[in-house]
C-alpha cells in the first residue's frame, strides 16, 4: 500500500531513497533523467522533494517490470511535463507488444504441431543434395534462399547465419551449390524465427533444435514455451500495477 504523505511534508533525497531502497544517486539520475519532477532547492542548494515526487517514484518502479526502463522513464517525462496524451500512447505501444508477443508464441506452438507431425531427419548440407534444380524451377516442396527469405521477412544473410548455427539445413543443387530449402528446412527455419522473435538467442535456440530431432522429442520446447507463456502472463499483471499506479499518481498531482 502507498504511504500517505501531507501535502506539506518535504522530504530529502536520501528519505525518498530509503523508501524504496535506492540509493540518493538513483533519486538524483532520476530527477536528471526527467523522471522525477525538478526538486525544490534550499538557499544553500539541497534538494528538496515533496510528496508529488514520492509518488513520481512509486509510479515509475510500478512502471518499469512491465514496460522496460526506457519506456516506463519516457511515460513519466511526458507526465511531468503535463503531456498526458504521449504518456497514454507509449503504454498502448507496449501493450501492443504483449499482444505481439502472445501471437507470435500462439505462431511458436503452431509450429510445433507442424514439426511434431512430420519426420525431422534433417542431416548436415555437405550430405544431402538434389539433382535436377534450376534457378528459377526448385522441386515440388523446395524453394530458394530468396523465396524464404522474403516469406519470413528476413535477409538472406540471415538464413545463412542460422546455417552456420546449425539450426536449418538447406539442401544443395550438386551442379550449381545454390542453396535449397525442403520441407524440413523451411518448417525448422520458421521455427527459429518464432523463437528469435520471443527473444531467444541463437546459442539458445540451437540445444532445443537439437533436442527436437532427438530421442528427446519436443518436451525441451514445450517447457521452453510454458516459461515463455509465464513470463508474458507476469508482463501482463505487471502493466495493470503499472496503470494503477501512474493513475494514482494523475489524481492526486496532475
Amino acid at each position: 500500500m502507498a504511504e500517505k504523505l501531507q501535502s506539506g511534508v518535504r522530504l530529502r533525497p536520501i528519505d525518498l531513497a530509503r523508501r524504496h531502497g535506492l540509493s540518493t544517486q538513483a533519486i538524483r539520475n532520476y530527477e536528471a533523467d526527467g523522471i522525477l519532477p525538478p526538486a525544490e532547492r534550499s538557499p544553500h542548494g539541497y534538494r528538496s522533494y515533496t510528496p508529488r515526487h514520492a509518488s513520481a517514484l512509486r509510479a515509475f518502479l510500478a512502471l518499469s517490470p512491465g514496460h522496460g526502463h526506457q519506456r516506463a522513464a519516457a511515460i513519466m517525462r511526458a507526465v511531468n511535463h503535463g503531456h498526458v496524451e504521449e504518456a497514454l500512447h507509449e503504454i498502448d505501444l507496449s501493450h501492443a507488444q504483449l499482444l505481439d508477443d502472445r501471437r507470435t508464441l500462439t505462431a511458436v506452438r503452431n509450429a510445433l504441431r507442424d514439426l511434431d507431425s512430420t519426420p525431422t531427419t534433417a542431416t548436415p548440407p555437405t550430405t544431402r543434395v538434389l539433382s535436377g534444380l534450376t534457378t528459377t524451377n526448385p522441386t515440388p516442396g523446395t524453394v530458394f534462399i530468396g523465396q524464404l527469405a522474403d516469406r519470413l521477412g528476413v535477409r538472406p544473410a540471415t538464413l545463412r547465419k542460422w546455417e552456420n548455427a546449425g539450426l536449418v539445413f538447406p539442401v544443395r543443387d550438386p551442379r550449381t551449390g545454390y542453396r535449397v530449402y525442403d520441407d524440413a528446412a523451411v518448417r525448422d527455419a520458421q521455427l527459429v524465427h518464432q523463437l528469435r522473435r520471443g527473444g531467444y538467442l541463437l546459442e539458445q535456440i540451437a540445444p532445443l533444435i537439437t533436442q527436437v530431432r532427438s530421442a528427446g522429442g519436443l518436451q525441451p520446447l514445450e517447457e521452453t514455451l510454458d516459461g515463455w507463456h509465464q513470463r508474458l502472463d507476469a508482463r501482463g499483471r505487471a502493466l495493470l500495477n503499472g496503470a494503477a499506479q501512474l493513475e494514482a499518481h494523475l489524481s492526486t498531482h496532475a
